[in-house]
């Protein structure tokens, strides 16, 4: 199979395969940097099982190397005395202990000083181990890099872990698919089909481009663009998205989209994306470090050499001997790593769940939130209306104004067009529509047989001076206003539901103490009605774009943390105006992934307390890696500077706190958000 590559700025080639890429993501995120990897020679799966095996054995080999040698050097030096085992023999032995795991250091530690970096936690374990070899303490010195090799390991395995739920995203995208050409099926790379092309997809086959449904009908299982498994049964003309595995028949797509332009493609490179958007408090632990390392080790030098001026009988291994415990017990990776880890982590439990963040800045955000602002109509409302009844005045032909209504409905994308062209049919092509005029927050206006339709809510009516004999707060459902002519025709009620999962996520948000407040252009008594049936704390109807605006701004002016949920399109400014602006559906535009912080990947509100909870525990764990990391390492600084504290309660407070960071920051991707 052909690959595709990645290549650095100087031409060299950088990553070959979807794995070899998110890993390079995930490198950059967690520890700042990008390693070049070669390019592998297949991607047959046998083969793939073969290097997972092989690198995995790689990881441990240099470390059980190293772990048989000390634990030899250390028996013939206590418990099976030889009298060969001295001098020169004695260190060489205890030198090949330490090549397997000292030398990759030692290694990472040079290409740092050479971009610049000179005090990294590769130079801190360098000088301490280099320092322990000096004053003859070479098991110990062995031990350090051995443990520090380790949870190297560890923290590899943790991160591959980390991606696992990022790379399936990625592993959703089929790199071949199959076109009919000359009405014979063809394999061609998915990047270099034309629109218009017809794709030909077998059951349990993934389809690689956005496309139109060909077939009469087929199912679909949604989960890389959803996070839900359930089959979606599409019809033909309906859309059909990259990433959809198809269920059970042979279905035919025509390509609507190039490959780079998917829907999946903008998701994965979202995800992809995210890694550069940090965290204040990752930030901040990323500036810490650049300081922290440079004092620690001048303060190392203190410790060795202060001591000369102010303590009879000084013995200078002894002090040094201080100053490596000191270096080692200082080395800041358990931060540093399990910080980024965290934040990782959190964004891919996320992705899980079908809700996408733009940066680890939005799950702190998110985590302390204190009011979800949100939209009715297709947030909390199933979007989709019935007209349920028309009440129109005798003096005027209804058939005749409906088919004018829908003519002028069918210029419009809202769910009440939607709704007119279901219950009226087919429109009339005889209709003539001059002066098509949208008013934002009000309704239609055209002109027909050079007479006045308005057709919207009754704020409509009253900008266009139209009297009429209806009060609308007294009628429950969801009023279209009528005038034709200059003169009131009458109205249609038109109903939504509310979806199946709302109830849950009021409640949810209830027992995470966020406050729920509704905005919406509908009118107020049928906000009111659906904010009182679900328990919504506040609600307010007849609101323009710029009045929901100033509500949110109302909000903040009392210091609270608001998110706002809706379609990420008509809501842009106050999506903007938010602390978290969260889209809903964002399979149905790609102006929602543009807008957002957080993009819901389905309709479903209950993801908006998921997206609330994932933040929080992300959060928590960060804050507890950060308290653990500082009091552990404090205490045994302390200690080791006072001669106190051995070689190996540096180690574990280095190597141990790390891996229990580290383990601690993974928990998030284990745990079940419901």
């Amino acid at each position: 199979m052909e690959h595709q590559h990645i290549y650095d700025a100087q031409g060299k080639q950088l990553c070959c395969t979807q794995e070899e890429k998110i890993n390079a993501v995930a490198n950059k995120q967690l520890k700042n940097e990008h390693k070049e990897v070669s390019c592998c020679a297949t991607d047959e799966p046998e083969h793939k099982e073969a290097v997972k095996s092989n690198n995995t054995l790689k990881m441990f080999s240099p470390a059980i190397m190293s772990l048989v040698l000390l634990l030899s050097a250390i028996a013939f030096d206590n418990w099976i005395p030889q009298s060969w085992f001295t001098g020169w023999v004695r260190v060489i032995w205890y030198l090949v202990a330490y090549t397997p795991v000292g030398v990759p250091v030692l290694k990472e530690a040079f290409e740092s000083i050479s971009k610049g970096e000179i005090f990294s936690e590769f130079l801190l374990m360098g000088i301490a181990t280099i320092g322990a070899f000096a004053i003859g303490e070479y098991p110990e010195g062995v031990a350090v890099m051995l443990f520090y090799a380790v949870g190297e390991v560890f923290q590899t395995l943790a991160v591959k872990r980390a991606k696992a739920n990022i790379k399936t995203l990625l592993d959703q995208r089929p790199d071949e698919v199959t076109i009919i050409e000359n009405n014979q099926p063809k394999t061609v790379r998915a990047e270099n089909v034309a629109i218009d092309a017809i794709l030909q997809l077998k059951p349990g086959e993934k389809l690689g481009l956005d496309g139109e449904l060909l077939t009469d009908n087929a199912s679909f299982n949604t989960a890389a663009l959803t996070g839900e498994s359930k089959p979606d049964t599409k019809t033909k003309g309906e859309v059909v998205l990259a990433g959809m595995i198809n269920l059970n028949t042979v279905a035919l797509v025509k390509v609507t989209t190039a490959y780079t332009d998917s829907k999946l493609s903008k998701i994965l490179e979202l995800v992809q994306n995210a890694t550069a958007q940090k965290a204040p408090t990752e930030l901040f632990i990323r500036k810490f470090a650049k300081i922290y390392t440079p004092i620690v080790v001048l303060l190392a030098i203190l410790i060795t050499a202060l001591p000369y001026l102010f303590v009879e009988n000084y013995v200078f291994s002894q002090w040094l001997y201080r100053a490596l415990v000191f270096l080692v017990i200082s080395c800041p990776c358990a931060l540093v790593i399990s910080i980024p880890l965290g934040y990782f982590g959190g964004i891919g439990a996320a992705s899980k769940n079908g809700i996408l963040f733009k940066g680890s800045n939005f799950l702190d955000i998110i985590a302390n939130i204190q009011n979800v602002v949100m939209d009715k109509t297709g947030t909390m409302t199933e979007g989709v209306f019935k007209v349920q009844e028309v009440v129109f005045k005798p003096e005027f032909n209804k058939d005749e104004i409906l088919q004018k209504v829908n003519a002028l409905e069918s210029q419009s994308t809202h769910p009440v067009a939607t709704a007119i062209a279901n219950y009226v049919g087919n429109v009339d092509n005889n209709i003539r529509l001059e002066n098509v005029e949208e008013i934002s927050g009000h309704g239609l206006r055209a002109i027909i047989d050079e007479k006045e339709l308005l057709v919207g809510n009754f704020k409509l009516m009253k900008k266009f001076n139209i009297a009429y004999d209806v009060d609308p707060t007294t009628i429950v459902y969801t009023l279209i206003a009528v005038a034709y002519d200059k003169k009131f025709v009458g109205y249609l009620t038109i109903a939504d539901s509310i979806k199946e999962d709302a109830q849950r996520t009021i409640d949810k948000l209830k027992v995470l103490n966020v406050k729920t407040t509704m905005l919406s252009g509908d009118k107020s008594n049928v906000v009111q009605f659906v904010a009182n049936k679900l328990g919504i704390m506040h609600a307010y109807g007849d609101l323009l774009p710029e009045d929901k605006v100033n509500k949110v701004k109302e909000l903040k002016t009392k210091n609270e943390t608001v998110a706002f949920v809706g379609d990420g399109v008509n809501d842009a400014p106050v999506v903007a105006l938010s602390d978290v602006g969260i889209a809903m559906g964002g399979l149905g535009s790609d102006a929602t992934i543009e807008t957002a912080d957080v993009v819901i990947q389905d309709d479903m509100p209950s993801k908006i307390p998921i997206a609330i909870s994932i933040g929080k525990q992300t959060k928590r764990i960060v804050w507890q890696n950060i308290i653990l990391s500082f009091t552990v390492k404090a205490v045994v600084l302390i200690l080791g500077a006072g001669g106190l504290a051995t070689m190996w309660e540096a180690v574990f407070a280095d190597v141990g706190v790390a891996l229990l960071a580290i383990l601690n920051a993974v928990r998030i991707q284990t745990k079940k958000v419901s």
